[in-house]
């Protein structure tokens, strides 16, 4: 398995079976390619980037203004590793950054240079909310109509996490009603997206398709370490043995 895909996994039948579950190497690309591709998303939903491609391979010229990230104000809903990235990347572009979880602490976020805020004040004075946190029964509709309904109108939206921490209801009503500038998904409700989504034909989005951990960096770990997980295997040693 890749990562931490054993937590879709009955890892109880697993061991009932005598089954051994054992995980990729590392991946470097992926702590990396899913902060990237948050910044993607929030430079292509500020600056247009995929409307004002369109228009210029149609023969037209600018049309919109966009808006700068420097000054502006990050809320990140995670601080996990990945999360950290992502503040750090949100730094250099001069930006501030809160963030909240469950079980973040005061000191936790100050160690990575951040400030906690509590869930409520993140979501209403945000000029950009990211979502990085694992996706789990306690976490699943996390942000809901109640948190949307605090947020800026001017206020972009980022998922590259998972799509259900968010209430899809909730998001298609925000989106539809114009009630904040745009949402970057990356992440949905169940992939792969159906064709008929109504999230393809919402003109205030950037969609992508779950593209975080696509990168060569990623990949290369995933195949290496699976080609040395069945090869220690074969060889009654087996690694990276997964007990839980």
């Amino acid at each position: 398995i890749t990562g931490h895909d054993h937590r879709t996994m009955d890892m109880a039948a697993v061991r009932d079976h005598g089954i051994v579950v054992s995980s990729s190497a590392s991946q470097p690309g992926g702590a990396q390619g899913t902060p990237e591709l948050t910044f993607a998303l929030m430079l292509a939903a500020v600056r247009h980037v995929a409307f004002e491609d369109a228009r210029m391979r149609a023969g037209h010229w600018q049309s919109t203004i966009g808006t700068c990230l420097n000054g502006r104000t990050l809320g990140i809903v995670g601080l996990g590793k990945i999360g950290q990235r992502v503040a750090v990347i949100a730094q250099a572009f001069g930006m501030q950054v809160v963030a909240w979880s469950p079980n973040l602490t005061d000191e936790r976020a100050a160690a990575a240079g951040v400030r906690r805020v509590e869930k409520a004040k993140l979501f209403a004075h945000s000029d950009f909310v990211s979502l990085h946190i694992i996706l789990s029964d306690r976490t699943r509709g996390l942000i809901g109509a109640d948190d949307l309904k605090l947020m800026k109108r001017e206020a972009v939206l980022i998922n590259t996490s998972r799509g259900p921490l968010i209430d899809e209801m909730a998001l298609k009503d925000t989106l539809q009603n114009n009630k904040i500038a745009c949402a970057g998904i990356d992440v949905y409700w169940n992939e792969p997206l159906s064709e008929d989504h109504w999230i393809r034909s919402q003109a205030n989005t950037v969609i992508t398709p779950h593209l975080g951990y696509v990168v060569e960096e990623s990949f290369r770990a995933f195949y290496e370490g699976t080609v040395e997980n069945v090869e220690s295997w074969l060889d009654g040693k087996p690694i990276r043995v997964v007990s839980g």
